[in-house]
């Protein structure tokens, strides 16, 4: 039997809305998860919008939050989104926290929103 849902949870790691300006998600805490993928869904793109994708890490989902080394994450985000899009980013580093980050370095805006998928040690998952 192919049962995924039983074995992963779900929450949403950036709200989905008209983005107009780089944001960040939500803080994801990973204690109790076996290992964490964001997917990311775009829809229309506004003035020419030039958004990109990227993870942030944080030991304690407050502060001090940094950028997640390229060897720590997969990512099949061009360097600008485009619309009507799904994009999966991965993490493999070892922070408690991490938490998606949406930049831009042009353009209007973009409608985007995220979930972060997790596989909880503890199953089947609530």
């Amino acid at each position: 039997m192919r049962d995924l849902y039983s074995n992963i949870a779900a929450i949403t790691a950036l709200a989905p809305a008209v983005q107009g300006s780089a944001t960040q998600g939500a803080a994801i805490d990973l204690k109790g998860a076996g290992g964490v993928a964001f997917l990311v869904n775009t829809g229309a793109v506004a003035g020419s919008g030039d958004f990109g994708l990227t993870l942030q890490e944080s030991d304690n989902g407050t502060s001090g939050w940094t950028a997640v080394a390229a060897d720590q994450m997969d990512n099949t985000a061009p360097a600008t989104l485009a619309a009507d899009s799904t994009y999966r980013l991965g993490y493999r580093g070892w922070k408690r926290f991490v938490r998606l980050s949406l930049t831009k370095a042009g353009g209007t805006s973009i409608i985007a929103g995220g979930a972060a998928v997790f596989v909880p040690l503890t199953r089947p998952a609530a």
